[in-house]
C-alpha cells in the first residue's frame, strides 16, 4: 500500500464479543483492509478497534461497521464507567504513511455526510476535523453523554451537529468523527478503592485543568480489580511523553500515601513512545531510532529525504500553501534540531561531565518544542486553506452572507491563532540557546549561532502571519488580545536573540 490510513473506532459494547465479532467482520469484508488490534473492556463496556488500509477502503470499512453497530447496539440499554455518547463513539482517521492530514480531514467529512444522510445518526466532526474552534476537544463534545445531548440537542442551537437530524439516532445516539495524529492511550492503576484520589491526581495532570499540555485524564473505579484507574489519552506522546506522566502520577499518589500497582497502554502505539521510556529510565546516552534494527531496516534517513524534496516542491508551486507561516514553523523546528545535535555533542564528552545532566534535560525539551513545531508546519497551511474555504461559501442571501462571515471571522481567528503558536514555541527554544552556546560543546558553537539566526527568522516569520490575519477581523477585543502578545514575543526573542549572538560571537574569536 502506497497511501495507508489509520482508523480507530470506539464501540459502546465491552461485554458481548459476539457483537465485536460481528462488526470487526464488517469491517474485514472490505477487500483491502488489515486489522491490526481488538481491545474490550467490561467496566468500560467499550470496545476500540484498530484497523489500517488504502484511503477509500478505510472509508468503507468504517461506515459498514458504523452501520453494524447501529444495528447491534442500543444506547438506551448501555451503562460503563466510559463517556459516551453513541452506539459507534468516535471514529479518529490517522494518517499513516503517504497521506496528509488534510486527506484525514476530508475523509472524516465525507463519512460525516454519509453516515448523517443514509444512517440518520447527527454526526459531530472534531480534532484536526472540527468546524468550529469549540468542538475539537472531544470532551467537550460529548458533554453530557448520550443521556444529555438526547435533550440537548433539541432545544440547544449550538447542539445541531455537523451532519445529519437535529435529533439522536433511537438506539445509536450520535457519533464524533474527526482526525488526528497518533494518540497513545495509558492507564495507570492505583492501590486503592477511593475514586476520589484517581480523580484528584487525574485533575492534576490533564491540560482542560492546568496539566501537561497533551494529556486527557480521568479517573475510574474498575471494580473487578478492586483498584481505581487514572485513565489518560495522550494526544501527542512526543510532546508529553509516557515517563512524565508516570513519574507526575507517582508524585502525586505519594501525597495520599498510595501506591502505583500497574499501568497498561491500551490498543496500539508508536514504538518510538516505549522507547522514550527507556531512554528516560536507563539514562542511554546519545540514543537515537537508528539504532533499533527495525527501523534502521525502514530506511528513515531516505523517507527524511523524500519528504523534504516534496515539502520544498510544494513551497515552490503556484498553491497559496504551504507558504510563509509553514516555513516560519519549518525554521524553528530546525532551530530546535540544531539545539538538540549541540546538546548531544556536549553529552557525548567526559569535559562536560558538570552540565551533562542539565544537557540532557535541554536537549528532552528541545526534542517536544521540535515536534510541536514540526506539527504546526502543516497546521499552518491547512488553517489558510480553512480561510479558503470560508471565502468560497455562496453569498446570494443575507442569511449565506452573515454564515459566510461568520466563518471566515472563525476561520481567520485560527488562522492568526497558529503563527502565534509557532512564536511562543520558538521563542522556548530561544531561551535554552544562550546556556547551549556557552556551556555546550565549544567545536558546535557555529551550530548554536546558526539555531539562533533560524529561531529569529521563525519568530520575525510568523508575526509577520499573524499581522497579515489580524487585519481583517472584526472582533478587535481578540485582535488587540493577539497583538499584544506578539509584540511581547518580538521583544523577548529580540532580547534572546542578542544575548545568544553575544556568546557566539565571543567564542568564534
Amino acid at each position: 500500500m502506497d497511501k495507508i490510513v489509520e482508523c480507530v473506532p470506539n464501540f459502546s459494547e465491552g461485554r458481548r464479543p459476539e457483537v465485536i465479532a460481528e462488526i470487526v467482520k464488517e469491517i474485514e469484508a472490505v477487500e483491502g483492509t488489515v486489522m491490526l488490534d481488538q481491545e474490550m473492556d467490561k467496566d468500560h463496556n467499550r470496545a476500540v478497534v484498530t484497523f489500517v488500509g488504502e484511503p477509500e477502503v478505510v472509508l468503507e470499512a468504517a461506515f459498514r461497521a458504523i452501520k453494524k453497530a447501529s444495528e447491534l447496539i442500543d444506547m438506551e440499554k448501555h451503562t460503563g464507567e466510559h463517556p459516551r455518547m453513541g452506539a459507534t463513539d468516535v471514529v479518529p482517521f490517522i494518517p499513516v504513511s503517504g497521506v496528509t492530514m488534510a486527506a484525514c480531514v476530508e475523509l472524516a467529512k465525507r463519512l460525516g455526510e454519509r453516515v448523517g444522510t443514509e444512517l440518520e445518526i447527527p454526526v459531530y466532526l472534531y480534532e484536526e476535523a472540527a468546524s468550529r474552534p469549540d468542538r475539537q476537544n472531544l470532551a467537550d463534545v460529548r458533554k453530557g453523554e448520550y443521556e444529555g445531548i438526547k435533550e440537548d440537542i433539541l432545544v440547544n442551537p449550538d447542539r445541531k451537529p455537523d451532519y445529519g437530524p437535529s435529533r439522536t439516532h433511537p438506539t445509536a445516539g450520535a457519533i464524533a468523527i474527526g482526525a488526528r495524529q497518533f494518540l497513545v492511550a495509558f492507564n495507570v492503576y492505583l492501590g486503592t478503592t477511593n475514586l476520589d484520589i484517581a480523580k484528584n491526581i487525574a485533575n492534576a495532570i490533564r491540560f482542560q485543568t492546568g496539566g501537561f499540555r497533551f494529556v486527557k485524564a480521568m479517573g475510574f473505579e474498575i471494580k473487578e480489580r478492586r483498584q481505581v484507574q487514572v485513565s489518560m489519552n495522550l494526544v501527542n506522546y512526543k510532546g508529553t511523553p509516557i515517563f512524565r506522566v508516570y513519574e507526575a502520577i507517582k508524585a502525586e499518589a505519594r501525597r495520599y500515601g498510595v501506591p502505583l500497582v500497574g499501568s497498561e497502554v491500551v490498543g496500539l502505539t508508536p514504538l518510538e513512545a516505549i522507547v522514550q521510556v527507556a531512554d528516560y529510565y536507563l539514562g542511554l546516552e546519545n540514543f537515537s531510532m537508528d539504532q533499533i534494527l527495525e527501523s534502521k531496516l525502514k530506511s528513515p534517513k531516505l523517507a527524511a529525504k523524500g519528504s523534504m524534496k516534496n515539502f520544498l516542491e510544494q513551497v515552490q508551486s503556484k498553491e497559496p500553501t504551504p507558504g510563509g507561516g509553514s516555513v516560519s514553523a519549518l525554521a524553528g523546528a530546525l532551530a530546535a534540531a540544531l539545539g538538540e545535535m549541540v546538546c548531544r555533542l556536549t553529552i557525548s564528552r567526559k569535559a562536560y561531565e558538570e552540565v551533562k545532566e542539565e544537557f540532557r534535560e535541554i536537549r528532552r525539551k528541545l526534542d517536544a518544542l521540535r515536534i510541536e513545531l514540526t506539527y504546526l508546519i502543516e497546521k499552518d497551511a491547512r488553517s489558510f486553506d480553512a480561510v479558503i474555504l470560508a471565502m468560497k461559501k455562496p453569498k446570494y442571501t443575507d442569511q449565506e452572507i452573515e454564515v459566510r462571515d461568520k466563518a471566515i471571522e472563525e476561520a481567520t481567528k485560527v488562522a492568526a491563532s497558529v503563527p502565534l503558536e509557532v512564536m511562543e514555541k520558538t521563542v522556548q527554544i530561544m531561551q535554552y540557546l544562550p546556556m547551549i552556546a556557552e556551556k555546550g560543546n565549544i567545536n558546535s558553537v557555529s551550530d548554536a549561532g546558526v539555531a539562533n539566526l533560524m529561531a529569529k527568522s521563525a519568530v520575525e516569520g510568523a508575526s509577520m502571519n499573524v499581522r497579515i490575519n489580524l487585519g481583517g477581523l472584526k472582533d478587535k477585543t481578540f485582535a488587540d488580545n493577539i497583538k499584544t502578545k506578539m509584540t511581547a514575543m518580538l521583544k523577548e526573542s529580540e532580547k534572546l536573540f542578542e544575548k545568544t549572538k553575544s556568546i557566539v560571537e565571543s567564542k568564534l574569536g
